[in-house]
């Protein structure tokens, strides 16, 4: 169904017409709160009445996301159009593209960022740094046989054109069979959905032969690729923008840290050199550069013995740059808003002198119609606490996990290792409020996107 809905503005407007999103959750819900600050148009997409943005959007087309039927009418009231997600139909959009609907990024930029083996070939191509890998379709029994190259030794290209998908039904293998390693992997190795999966989900860690032959049998190779076991020392994430004069700006580099491989809490600025924090920048702006990307593009990083590796890329605004809605004179979103709406950008500054960002997860299963659904007892002893911005997304219903909503609370120490006591001891604060939710047994191995 696609249902066209008036909804409210906010000031007077700052870009010369409305921006459409593809999506209603909870980064278009952050988004159109920058628009309403702005005096911003924004008209989304989303097939639920009931999704976050719908409450705070200029208007609703309501349709599925993937709808390109409802997407070409959301184009017909707007500048340009960008997304919430990387969950998209490129090919049903194109014939858009080709009639002049403005998406940014632009489709052929977001090619080979929709799916993580394109990305693993695009950073090869660009010789930057990623985790040695291969595709789980290249994987070929082998009782003696030689083994299968790699797809990737993680900084350069081994071979530009990406496996045959196609080569997929010869690379299963039975049981009886040794599905060969490439040289030079062993065990544990880390495996992904190649398409879909997030938050931990699409993932499974193989320990050994028979966690690789359950594996192969439980998924479409063509779908996986299995990376190296990273030993890293931390995890970061850096947000940058590129506007459509190719003026790239960057967030600070941040930490993160996961709880079950979803986002806990994330560390802004992360205390680093100056030559790993331009290392990262460089990463982000070779990228955009060569994607001739206009928009949001969020990078996550592994840092260990080996050096600064990326991870994984997100086309859009991301659950590390969170915080700075509060923290910086610029937000992400802001970010969004301005490369899309053609204003040039400016480097964001941090406003204080850090900022520490708790995602508040869902720790018990509450139906929508359960009297303490939104967590009325938690929320109210959250706020009571000082320099702490809660964002509550609004969503129908709780489940363990789940992103309900965040906290951010502004830091006030200049020195970084006493700014850090005074994050971990701010966190101990929300812990008491809010704990973690309860850990599932096997959660981190589980195939989840099978």
């Amino acid at each position: 169904m696609i249902d066209c809905v008036a909804g409210a503005m906010g000031a007077a407007p700052t870009l010369p017409g409305a921006i459409g999103i593809v999506g209603g959750g909870q980064l278009a819900w952050m988004l159109a709160e920058a628009a309403q600050r702005r005096g911003v148009e924004l008209v989304v997409q989303t097939p639920n009445p009931h999704d976050p943005a719908v409450a705070l959007a200029s208007r609703v087309v309501q349709a599925d996301v993937r709808d390109a039927a409802a997407t070409r009418l959301l184009a017909q009231q707007c500048l340009a159009i960008s997304f919430e997600n990387e969950w998209l139909d490129l090919e049903a959009l194109a014939p858009l593209a080709a009639d002049g609907v403005c998406f940014l990024p632009s489709l052929e930029a977001l090619r080979p960022l929709v799916c993580k083996r394109s990305q693993r070939d695009l950073l090869q191509r660009l010789h930057l740094p990623c985790p040695r890998w291969f595709g789980l379709d290249q994987l070929r029994s082998t009782p003696g046989g030689e083994p299968p190259a790699p797809a990737g030794d993680g900084t350069s290209p081994s071979d530009p054109t990406p496996p045959n998908p196609a080569s997929s039904a010869a690379s299963t293998s039975s049981p009886s069979t040794s599905p060969g390693l490439p040289e030079g992997f062993a065990y544990p190795l880390m495996a992904k959905l190649a398409s879909g999966g997030y938050d931990g989900r699409g993932t499974a860690v193989l320990r050994s032969e028979a966690d690789l032959q359950a594996l192969l049998q439980q998924v479409n190779p063509a779908d996986w690729i299995v990376e190296e076991f990273v030993a890293f020392e931390q995890e970061l994430a850096l947000v940058a923008a590129r506007d459509q004069a190719g003026e790239v700006v960057c967030l600070p580099l941040v930490q993160t840290h996961q709880h079950q491989q979803v986002c806990d809490w994330v560390l802004a600025p992360v205390d680093a050199s100056h030559a790993l924090q331009q290392r990262a920048r460089n990463v982000a702006a070779s990228l955009l550069t060569a994607l001739d990307y206009v928009g949001v593009l969020s990078i996550e990083f592994f840092y260990g013995p080996q050096g600064l590796l990326v991870n994984e890329l997100a086309p859009r605004t991301h659950n590390s740059g969170h915080y700075s809605i509060e923290a910086c004179n610029l937000s992400q979103f802001d970010l969004q808003l301005l490369t899309v709406g053609g204003a040039r950008t400016e480097e964001p500054q941090l406003q204080v002198p850090g900022a520490l960002m708790v995602n508040l997860l869902g720790f018990d299963d509450r139906s929508p119609d359960h009297p303490d659904a939104d967590y009325p007892q938690q929320r109210a002893a959250l706020q009571a606490l000082p320099q702490l911005h809660i964002h509550w997304y609004g969503k129908q219903g709780s489940s363990v996990g789940r992103k309900l909503g965040h906290a951010t609370v502004l830091l006030e120490q200049q020195d970084p290792h006493a700014r850090r006591l005074e994050a971990m001891q701010r966190l101990e604060e929300i812990r008491r409020i809010w704990p973690l939710p309860p850990a599932a047994a096997g959660a981190s191995e589980s195939v989840h996107g099978a």
